[in-house]
């Protein structure tokens, strides 16, 4: 059996294991930090989305660190740090305290963790490469699905202190280990090549010798990604689908509310989003085994300016549902997109590095959403007009995407990079 499978199941467990990290499971606890320790609502907000954007800052020192000592070790680490910020935050007494935790949380668990799963993932595939990591994206989808009300059930039996040791104690005694023994850096360091068995190329290493390995595997310099519009288009797309999409869901039952929705309604919305974004995820994912993903990009952009020119109009249960798949879809093709796309263009040599700028870009326009959306009710009289307003964005991105596949951008830079790598 090719390792990559092994690799692919510890990288999805892993992305589970960010659940602590993520709005999905830090949201559960929210209420008992307000009702405990005496802080408000808005207090509680601002600390989080501060922590968010100062966790962000060091993915690209832990890009950096990937590319260098390979995922094994740096997630065994980032693991380990987990746990003990999970430990850390059932000892939490004031806002400082909650602070520090949610930087902790956000900063290793949503982001480096997340960062190490889905680098490990492009190391050992480049022919199934959009497969596996749409693959990779249900990780995140069962355990959103699965664990918060499993967790729910703990903050009502032992109280919020409790179910985090607990959550500490699962990390650094399940999903610690089983990193150690099973994450690997790339197959070209075990005498194997990608999607494949052993290699056969004359030109992929076998040898031990480090600066062999780093021959073997290809890609473009990080100051050459840098500086070329595939690179920022892909990211630039990201912080737009990423950042609205969080003002969506942020501000959703009074977006709804608005247009005259009751709420049981729009909490039907999560059924068709959950079940659709997993099924496209891994159905983008095999998409971009087969097309361009500055073509699909194209795509996907489209569908999601559409949809956001077209939300005040949802009015009905039926409209809701119809909206949560369409969301769906934009989500679950972000997430295959996003998750192949700088290695698909610039090699694996340096992905962790390239990757781990344009994560910190992700995760500041995640945070910035829900108060673009916000100058909507507080200026402009309602979500409807920030909407329209913004809907022509993810066109142009879409235009954009769409020029960039027909003119082959960046063809002749990567080329002459790869060339003077080779000299």
């Amino acid at each position: 059996m090719y390792y990559g499978w092994v690799v692919l199941g510890i990288s999805t467990l892993g992305m589970a294991a960010t659940l602590p990290g993520q709005t999905a499971g830090i949201s559960l606890f929210i209420d008992a930090f307000i009702e405990d320790l005496g802080l408000s609502r808005s207090a509680v907000s601002w600390l989080y989305t501060v922590a968010t954007v100062l966790g962000s800052l060091g993915l690209p020192l832990v890009g950096r660190l990937l590319d260098r000592y390979g995922p094994r070790r740096v997630a065994v680490v980032l693991i380990g740090l987990l746990a003990v910020s999970c430990a850390g935050m059932s000892g939490v007494r004031g806002w400082i305290g909650v602070f520090v935790g949610f930087l902790c949380l956000r900063g290793v668990g949503q982001g480096a963790l997340g960062l190490v799963n889905n680098h490990a993932v492009n190391l050992w595939f480049e022919r199934r490469r959009g497969l596996a990591v749409g693959v990779l994206g249900l990780g995140m989808a069962g355990a959103t699905a699965l664990f918060p009300p499993l967790i729910e059930q703990g903050l009502q039996a032992y109280g919020w202190e409790a179910t985090y040791l607990i959550m500490g104690a699962l990390l650094a005694g399940v999903v610690w280990p089983l990193g150690a023994l099973l994450y690997r850096d790339a197959p070209e360091r075990y005498g194997l090549s990608l999607d494949e068995g052993p290699a056969e190329d004359e030109n992929v290493s076998t040898a031990s010798d480090a600066s062999a390995d780093a021959a073997a595997i290809r890609g473009v310099r990080p100051e050459t990604a840098y500086w070329t519009g595939t690179f920022w288009l892909f990211t630039i797309a990201g912080v737009c689908t990423a950042g609205f999409g969080t003002g969506l869901l942020f501000h959703h039952f009074a977006i709804l509310e608005e247009v005259g929705v009751a709420r049981t309604w729009a909490a039907q919305f999560f059924v068709p989003l959950g079940i659709v974004t997993g099924l496209f995820n891994v159905g983008t994912g095999w998409l971009v085994d087969r097309y361009p993903p500055r073509l699909l990009l194209a795509g996907q952009l489209t569908l999601f300016g559409a949809m956001m020119g077209g939300l005040p109009a949802v009015d009905t249960a039926v409209e809701v549902w119809v909206y949560g798949g369409v969301f769906g879809v934009a989500q679950g093709m972000q997430g295959a997109l996003l998750g192949s796309a700088y290695a698909y263009y610039f090699g694996r040599a340096h992905h962790g590095t390239i990757r781990g700028l344009a994560n910190t870009v992700f995760i500041g326009g995640t945070a910035i959403g829900p108060a673009v959306l916000a100058l909507g009710p507080s200026h402009l009289g309602g979500f409807a007009p920030i909407l329209w307003i913004l809907t022509p964005v993810p066109l142009l991105l879409a235009a954009a995407a769409l020029w960039a596949w027909a003119a082959d951008w960046d063809a002749d830079v990567l080329v002459q990079d790869r060339e003077a790598r080779r000299t």
